[in-house]
């Protein structure tokens, strides 16, 4: 709840608002960030994309890519937060896809993660602290995390929250 809390009271200070685009999370990430009080001055809402059609009609994840490389990669994550900040009206998207077992998925195996973020161009180089796999105001940071599928989901939740704490004071704020 504290890590939640930090980036709920940053966005709020920074005047931003997130969305979230998830799949293997399901919702958890924006229920954690809805937990605390005042969520509602920055988060605007999430979308439960577990299945490819979802990605596609709502995220705007292109079906060609999801057919080449399947769900679990850099690409479908930066698109999938392009995608919810875009949906929702946000300034920050925030996505999750990977594979939380027991079974690896579409090859990748299990605890193979991909978080997506997304912010407005003129804030594209605070994504630099974050590393990853940047294209354009988007960033995909690659996760192997070790676990059963709620020990998976919920340290995905935790990453998510620290690399939005980071981005955020990146930005100066």
């Amino acid at each position: 709840m504290a890590a939640a809390r930090d980036v709920v009271h940053a966005l709020a200070d920074a005047g931003l608002t997130v969305a979230t685009g998830e799949s293997l999370t399901a919702g958890l990430l924006a229920a954690r960030l809805a937990d605390v009080p005042g969520a509602s001055a920055v988060l605007h809402g999430g979308v439960v994309a577990y299945q490819n059609a979802v990605k596609t009609g709502l995220l705007g994840v292109p079906e060609d890519l999801l057919a080449r490389v399947g769900a679990v990669d850099a690409d479908v994550a930066r698109r999938m937060a392009l995608g919810a900040r875009a949906a929702l009206g946000a300034d920050v998207g925030v996505a999750t896809t990977g594979v939380a077992g027991p079974e690896p998925h579409q090859g990748r195996p299990v605890g193979t993660v991909w978080l997506g973020l997304a912010v407005p161009d003129a804030d594209a180089n605070a994504l630099d602290v974050l590393g990853g796999e940047r294209d354009g105001a988007a960033t995909a940071i690659l996760l192997r995390l070790d676990g059963d599928r709620a020990a998976i989901r919920e340290a995905t939740v935790a990453a998510a929250l620290q690399a939005l704490t980071r981005l955020l004071a990146g930005r100066g704020h």
